[in-house]
This record gives structure tokens, sequence and C-alpha cells, in this order.
């Protein structure tokens, strides 16, 4: 069976408490996270991309990370992780398949020092969403899918306004998704959502000069 020949992910719904069904993703959580401040809610979504080791696909090191046990001295590039304490809400595998790593009603630790717009410490706003892959290859279709509807599904029990990348709320320290990561197609795959839903806000998104072929 061919890429495009797999069945569209499944229209996720967000629950009350944050979190996706557990027959529509995989649920891992995470102790890397706390409680928003006090009336802040989350307005923006944050792309980001992810692979461990660098520019390897598979396996459970993503996950092991963000739930602190990943083994450091499984690849040499790992030592460099041990202090870290971070995560994600959400994880798009090659496949589309989804993780979810913490309640989208919480903040996770995912974005670090960062800044959108004037308003700084991004976690406190946003949610975040990895991608496994690097800024070096392209992202498989069945990734840009998963996203949008994923997004769609946030959307609509959140007051999301604004879509960025890591490099735009973190520039000149990150980079991902980087220039391999198509927003035209994110767009395009999101619009087939919002054209079954009328009346729904759009998202700002990124303004992209190029990106890479």
């Amino acid at each position: 069976m061919t890429e495009q020949q797999k069945p569209l992910p499944p229209c996720f719904e967000i629950g009350a408490d944050g979190w996706c069904r557990p027959d529509e993703v995989v649920r891992q959580s995470s102790p890397n996270c706390d409680a928003r401040p006090e009336g802040c809610v989350a307005d923006l979504l944050v792309i980001h991309n992810i692979s461990l080791p660098p520019g390897q696909f598979g396996g459970s090191y993503i996950a092991d990370l963000f739930g602190n046990r990943l083994d450091y001295d499984a690849h040499p590039y790992f030592e460099q992780l041990r202090p870290l304490r971070v995560s994600s809400h959400f994880l798009i595998l090659r496949d589309g398949g989804v993780v979810q790593f913490v309640s989208a009603n919480d903040r996770a630790w995912h974005a670090g020092a960062s800044c959108f717009e004037g308003r700084e410490r991004c976690n406190d706003f946003s949610i975040g969403i990895e991608l496994e892959g690097t800024d070096f290859e392209q992202f498989p279709a069945l990734q840009y899918r998963a996203l949008a509807t994923l997004t769609h599904a946030l959307q609509l029990r959140y007051p999301l306004a604004a879509v960025a990348g890591h490099e735009h709320i973190a520039p000149g320290r990150k980079t991902d998704p980087g220039p391999f990561f198509d927003w035209t197609q994110y767009q395009q795959a999101l619009a087939g959502h919002a054209a079954k839903t009328p009346g729904e806000p759009a998202l700002r998104f990124p303004a992209i000069d190029k990106k890479v072929n």
C-alpha cells in the first residue's frame, strides 16, 4: 500500500481535559509539564521537528527523552541531552501516527526562551506539536494530513489565533521545522477541514519567502 493509499487519520477529538481519546492517539504522559499561568489561554500553535539520534527515525528515543528515561549511553549524541527536561503536547510520527504527552490544557516545556508578537515565554500560551523529522529532508504527506486534522481538532477546543515554527519564536537559537517544511501544503490540508466548518476563524501563518523543493 502506498502512502497516498493509506486511510486518512481519524478525526481527532480533544476532550475537556485536554486529551485526545486513547483510541485516536498513543498516550505517554510526560512529567515535564505544569499548569499554565492563571488566566492564560492557549492561542498559539508551535510546530517543531525532532529526531533521535539526529536524522534517524523510529524507535522510542523521543518518548524516552520526554519521559526522562532516555538511556544516555545508547548513543554519543545523547550525552548533551542529559540535563534537559523537555516535552511537547504531541508528536506526529513519519507514518502519521500521533503520540500525546501532555494535556493541551497544561503547559508543556517545548519552546524554551521564546517570544511571539511581543509576548515572551511562549510555553505559557502555546500548544507544541513535534514532527518526527529534520531540517534536511521532506516530511511525508501523511504527517501533513495528520497535522491538519489535529490542528482542526485543537481549533475546535481552544481559541487558536496563530501558528508559528519554533524558528519564528526563537530565531537564531532554533531552526525547526526547517526549510523542508511546506507551509503551503499544511495550509491547504487545513483548509479542507475548515471548509467543513463554516464560520471557523482562520489562523495566521508566518510569512514564508521561499521553501526548498
